[in-house]
């Protein structure tokens, strides 16, 4: 009886303009009115709500643990071939092609070590022949060295092109001629083809 006109006419309005929304319902997957977040995604908002470090010993040990946690993360990557968390050195397909090229064959400049430890020996004999043998055998061990290197370069850098060509290959061949100063079971990355198979 008291209410005024304008407030009668606008309740109705009120009611049909609510009436005419859409309810919005809960997702039924989501009891909490909210998708679950993923893993990957809690864990990365975990680390930015975590506290700062209080003082710098603090902050040091952190970035220690974070330093081990990578180290750790690549000497696995250096066992097993896992391209994420390679050094920088060793990632890229060109690196990589690299590594198994060198790998698939005999190289001379692997048992360098070993075959200079015996030239080491004979040179230390007091047999003058001996010695001259050490100095001959010195002489061809580099000699094959040379020309066994020459031919891997040329060969790996003529596939590269034939199998890469649109990427620039600088640097790879001095990347396989390094690999090729390691005995085969020393190599890091390990080495993940066989003898005589086709990288």
């Amino acid at each position: 009886m008291f209410r005024s006109r304008s407030k009668e006419g606008q309740a109705p309005a009120a009611n049909r303009v609510s009436a005419a929304e859409p309810q919005q319902t809960r997702d039924p997957e989501a009891p909490k009115g909210r998708p679950t977040p993923k893993r990957s995604a809690a864990q990365s908002q975990r680390r930015t709500i975590a506290k700062a470090p209080a003082n710098r010993r603090e902050a040091a040990k952190r970035q220690r643990e974070a330093r081990r946690t990578d180290m750790a993360r690549q000497r696995q990557a250096l066992a097993g071939g896992d391209e994420r968390f390679l050094p920088a050195r060793d990632k890229g397909s060109l690196r990589r092609f690299a590594r198994d090229y060198v790998d698939s064959r005999w190289c001379v400049a692997e048992f360098f070590l070993p075959i200079a430890v015996i030239i080491l020996v004979l040179s230390m004999m007091p047999s003058l022949q001996l010695k001259n043998i050490s100095l001959l055998l010195w002489l061809f061990v580099i000699v094959m060295i040379v020309i066994d290197s020459i031919v891997l370069v040329i060969r790996l850098k003529r596939t590269l092109r034939k199998r890469f060509p649109d990427q620039p290959t600088r640097g790879v061949a001095a990347y396989a001629l390094m690999r090729t100063l390691q005995l085969r079971r020393m190599r890091l990355p390990k080495p993940q083809v066989a003898r005589g198979e086709t990288p």
